[in-house]
């Protein structure tokens, strides 16, 4: 397992010991420790979607500390949040799990069909409350992607300097694509081409659909026969759409949805060779127990200890 963890590392040869370090720290975290294979808990939807859409069908979600100890009783590789909720408890928990903050957020009181969000947080903070990573979200299509890709160049420039590692949320969104092309293949994998070549070191997108969105691209998706057929091989195209499978790329576990239906998007990312999954709602919406329960399902998947 161990000679796994030195493969991923040596993609990054670019990077100083500090980042490197804090990459290791990722993959050799909680359950899935030393495999190359992440489940992380994300809780940004308080600020994404607001309070009760988040947190009233488990109220418990609301208290910050209950993500903390959902995350690190589940087995989690790392967790995810805004700056207020990892204030809320980084000193609790210091040193029990890696930590992500998430430096840019976006609200839905004005859900603009070109979002940019706004910038949240600082490495500066990241690094005073013991973070492995930051994260920064990004919209390819939408009219301000060339400020939100300016803005990620500037903060991993500063992370990688300080000895972070940096996860980059590449959602396609805006004017420039419809609904149905937000998760069109053609489009996911260039989603993930964008956030490699911008420099992040983790990538989260969400599962592409068999759409194909761009004209262009879908001559020679066609003609060069890509087979996009099953989800297993559209997670394969997107991994090899990201150097290669040169870098870590996670997938979204996206809104509620029926178990059965989770537990085999995890196996279709598993047998496309994906890196693992980064779920929110699916998860922190349900109780303590169910939760823990369903993530360690979900971890079985990945290390191979159930078909």
């Amino acid at each position: 397992m161990a000679d796994r963890i030195q493969e991923i590392l040596s993609w990054y040869s670019s990077d100083n010991a500090g980042t490197k370090t804090n990459i290791a720290r990722l993959l050799r975290s909680g359950r899935l420790g030393g495999t190359g294979k992440l489940v992380i808990l994300p809780v940004d939807q308080g600020f994404e979607h607001g309070p009760a859409r988040s947190f009233a069908p488990n109220p418990p979600g609301y208290n910050p500390l209950y993500h903390f100890q959902l995350a690190i009783e589940a087995g989690c590789n790392a967790y995810a949040a805004p700056l207020g909720f990892l204030e809320a408890g980084a000193s609790h928990y210091a040193g029990q799990i890696p930590l992500i903050l998430k430096l840019n957020n976006h609200d839905v009181l004005n859900d603009e069909k070109d979002p940019l969000p706004s910038v949240t947080g600082s490495v500066g903070d990241a690094l005073r409350l013991g973070c492995s990573a930051v994260g920064f979200t990004i919209y390819p299509g939408s009219t301000h992607c060339h400020t939100m890709y300016e803005q990620l160049r500037a903060i991993a420039e500063e992370a990688k300097k300080g000895g972070l590692a940096v996860v980059v949320w590449s959602y396609p969104r805006g004017s420039g694509l419809s609904k149905e092309g937000e998760t069109a293949m053609d489009v996911v994998a260039y989603a993930a081409q964008i956030a490699a070549q911008l420099g992040a070191h983790v990538i989260k997108v969400k599962l592409p659909t068999d759409h194909l969105e761009q004209a262009a691209a879908k001559k020679v998706y066609e003609s060069a026969q890509v087979p996009i057929k099953t989800l297993a091989e559209r997670v394969k195209h997107v991994i090899q759409s990201s150097f290669d499978g040169r870098r870590i790329v996670i997938f979204s576990g996206g809104a509620k949805s029926d178990d059965k239906n989770v537990f085999d998007e995890a196996r279709a990312i598993r047998d496309g060779n994906g890196f693992g999954s980064i779920i929110g709602r699916n998860s922190f919406q349900r109780p303590k127990a169910d939760a823990v329960k369903f993530l360690q399902t979900i971890m079985k998947i990945y290390a191979g200890e159930t078909p």
